[in-house]
């Protein structure tokens, strides 16, 4: 974790142009990561589709390994972005269908490539680097944070029955959109994603009043 609090350390000093080049280096380490997985994309290859020299990379980044934690905060920030505004609000059935649709309908558009960039990051670094699984669970525990806080408004607002339990539902909702993507990725087509939100969301209305 020191690590990764000494990444964004650095970024904080960094000029408005450096900030630019080093937001450069994320963006197609990000890209190259996604489509080739950590294992599969070197460094040489970053510098090239960020069009940045070998100093200049290694300026931002000192060791590949802290490229990849930069890598995890900007894939979970894009992530969560795009789940927007409906990830914000999902404090109604008809709110989470919403969502439910916006997440089918993305891997659609992604011709069922990839599944979930932090999914498939968690899976490939998280029983190899303990500082990488400790941003990753911290991303997924934001994503778990907004599905949680929308489902107690719910009950806070006489929505849901008095022994739904908002964080096992929150938690459990989100293991199951995890399982849905890597199937959708392994089947190309959507229908495990569909599956399981709908067996979910059947399951969170089973607790409405």
């Amino acid at each position: 974790m020191e690590n990764v609090m000494e990444v964004k350390k650095q970024e904080q000093r960094l000029t408005k142009k450096g900030k630019e080049t080093r937001t450069r280096i994320i963006v197609a380490a990000a890209k190259l990561m996604f489509e080739r997985g950590v294992a599969g994309t070197y460094v040489e290859e970053v510098q090239r589709e960020a069009k940045v020299s070998a100093s200049q990379l290694y300026h931002y980044f000192k060791e590949k390994r802290e490229l990849v934690l930069a890598v995890i905060v900007y894939q979970t920030e894009c992530v969560l972005d795009a789940q927007e505004p409906l990830l914000s609000h999902l404090d109604s059935m008809e709110a989470l269908r919403a969502w439910r649709d916006a997440m089918v309908q993305l891997q659609i558009e992604r011709q069922y490539q990839g599944g979930c960039p932090i999914g498939s990051l968690a899976s490939e670094l998280s029983d190899m680097d303990a500082a990488a699984r400790s941003e990753l669970e911290a991303g997924f525990m934001q994503w778990e944070h907004s599905i949680r806080r929308g489902l107690r408004t719910m009950q806070e607002r006489g929505e849901l029955r008095a022994d739904a339990d908002p964080d096992g539902l929150a938690l459990a909702l989100l293991t199951a959109l995890q399982g849905g993507l890597l199937l959708t990725k392994c089947r190309k087509e959507t229908s495990p994603l569909e599956a399981v939100l709908d067996a979910m969301l059947a399951h969170i209305r089973s607790f409405v009043v």
